[in-house]
């Protein structure tokens, strides 16, 4: 077993090809708690709640561990940012709907200071931004989901879809096309 010393001066890279090789949960563990302050800033910023936040913090954890087992990842600590990012709106679409609160249209549009611009924004733009992958054609679909959501490059979506490389790249930009008109039609 290698010092604590060790450990520290294992690159990310080299902590994950040791949790590959043994499936050991220690070598994941120590890789982790490198970034868990920024997965837990992520999740606040998104979550917007520390309770939810740390559950955010242990949940990304725990798909991980299935997650590095079969996928390669390149650097680190950007995918990890990604990833966060990502479970976080997850979290957020799958909640909404949910609450019980009704809040009056008319109060919120007699008060600018209650808008949450960005939060409201964003949460609407994502709304239009799902409907509007859901209207793409089911290879565009596909090829735009793999390679914006699941950051996956032109050569695995192709190996996951079966269409070939040009294909794959003739999705996609005509997927992003069709995607900004579907954004500017509906505002």
């Amino acid at each position: 077993m290698l010092s604590k010393k060790a450990h520290n001066d294992m690159t990310d890279a080299e902590l994950i090809a040791q949790y590959k090789l043994t499936g050991e949960s220690t070598w994941l563990g120590m890789l982790y708690t490198r970034y868990t302050s920024l997965v837990y800033g992520v999740c606040l910023k998104y979550l917007k709640d520390r309770d939810d936040a740390k559950d955010g913090v242990m949940q990304l954890y725990e798909k991980l561990s299935e997650t590095l087992k079969t996928h390669e990842v390149q650097h680190f600590k950007s995918w990890l940012y990604v990833t966060a990012r990502n479970q976080c709106l997850m979290q957020l679409r799958s909640k909404k709907g949910k609450f019980t609160e009704e809040i009056s249209p008319f109060v919120v549009e007699t008060a600018p200071e209650m808008h949450l611009e960005d939060g409201t924004e964003l949460e609407s733009n994502l709304g239009k931004l799902e409907q509007c992958i859901e209207k793409l054609n089911p290879e565009q679909k596909i090829c735009v989901r793999l390679f914006f959501l699941e950051e996956k490059c032109y050569k695995d979506i192709a190996q996951i879809t079966g269409y070939d490389l040009n294909q794959v790249k003739s999705f996609i930009q005509n997927g992003k096309r069709n995607l900004k008109i579907c954004m500017e039609q509906n505002g």
